[in-house]
Parts: C-alpha cells; sequence; structure tokens
C-alpha cells in the first residue's frame, strides 16, 4: 500500500453491550492489518479499541455506538461517538476508570470531546 492510499471510511454501529467487544476487538484488528503495522502494534489497536468500547458501554449503556475506523499506511484512527449529551466519569470501582490510563499509554493520540461526546484515538504504524 503507498503511504498516499486512503481507505474509504469503515464505520460499526453497535449496542452498548460488553458482550460485543469481541466484534470490536477483531474489527479494529482487520483495520489494523490494512496498514504497514507490525503484529504487536495491531494488537495495540485491538487493545485500545477494546478499551474504548468497554468505556463507551460504561457511560452510554443501552445506547448505540457509533464506531468510525480511517486506516492509512501509517495510521490507525478511531472515533467512538458516545451522544451528545456530556457523560460522568465512571466509578472508581469500574473497569472502564481505567481506559483513560490504558489509551493514553497505548494511543499516539487520544482525546475526548463533547457536543457530540466522543473518544478519538491514533495509533501509528510502527514499520
Amino acid at each position: 500500500m503507498s503511504s498516499t492510499n486512503h481507505i474509504a471510511p469503515i464505520t460499526l454501529s453497535l449496542a452498548a453491550d460488553p458482550s460485543l467487544a469481541r466484534l470490536v476487538r477483531m474489527t479494529a484488528a482487520n483495520v489494523a492489518a490494512l496498514s504497514s503495522m507490525s503484529v504487536d502494534r495491531v494488537e495495540d489497536v485491538r487493545m485500545a479499541a477494546e478499551e474504548a468500547f468497554i468505556y463507551a458501554c460504561s457511560v452510554e449503556e443501552g445506547a448505540t455506538v457509533d464506531i468510525s475506523f480511517a486506516v492509512d499506511a501509517q495510521h490507525v484512527a478511531m472515533d467512538f461517538l458516545l451522544g451528545a449529551e456530556p457523560v460522568a466519569e465512571p466509578e472508581a470501582d469500574n473497569p472502564a476508570a481505567y481506559a483513560g490510563l490504558i489509551l493514553t499509554a497505548v494511543c499516539d493520540v487520544y482525546e475526548k470531546s463533547d457536543a457530540p461526546v466522543r473518544l478519538h484515538l491514533e495509533l501509528k504504524a510502527d514499520i
């Protein structure tokens, strides 16, 4: 894949149900495989997608989570849309409370924004 080729955005829309995390992980890994990432970096993308989805499930339980993936040879970007209303941070005993820490450590870019509420993640290829 040349460095200027972009693949059309890939979107996934599913219920905010933690039992669907495997679908998100597998989609993210397959998207990452389209870039020039090593196997270890593809694993980072998979882990970041899972953590972001678990976070989304904790703040938007029962809602729909829309995930958009963008990929080219140099990076993978993921946007998790969480709705229009600002969300409270998860309680300390909630597994999603650690998502920010993990995402900050794994992602090259990790941003939370309001209006609409979304998580934006970017992971750069390492090859």
